[in-house]
């Protein structure tokens, strides 16, 4: 009873792990390029749950000092902005992952990384 009262308590956690374990699962077991640049942002979005949760204090407040200031608890602000970070570095690696596979696409017309491979050992 007391790991399930601990799940309970720390959800967040456990939800950001599932998540990451479902793009990691996405990722592996599908071939498909596009598919697998989901799985990688499923898997980032898993990472940016798991840092936000780790600066979240229960009964906490914004970082903003109140006029009395006395026996108030913050939230640490810092996971939040480097999620943003983040955030912008996953939006540019997914955009430059999509535009290599539409040059794969041109160039090999599928996106199937098991056919493109295929093509590249007979091409040796």
């Amino acid at each position: 009873m007391n790991i399930i009262s601990g799940l309970i308590q720390n959800y967040f956690y456990f939800a950001s792990i599932v998540i990451f374990l479902i793009g990691t699962h996405v990722m592996l077991t599908h071939s498909n390029l596009i598919k697998k640049i989901m799985g990688m942002n499923i898997m980032e979005t898993g990472i940016f749950l798991f840092v936000v949760s780790i600066g979240y204090i229960r009964g906490g407040s914004a970082p903003i000092v109140p006029i009395d200031g006395r026996g108030v608890r913050f939230i640490n602000p810092l996971p939040s902005a480097l999620i943003l970070t983040g955030i912008v570095v996953g939006v540019s690696l997914t955009a430059f992952a999509l535009s290599l596979v539409i040059e794969l696409y041109k160039y090999y017309g599928t996106t199937d990384s098991d056919e493109i491979m295929e093509m590249r050992r007979r091409e040796r």
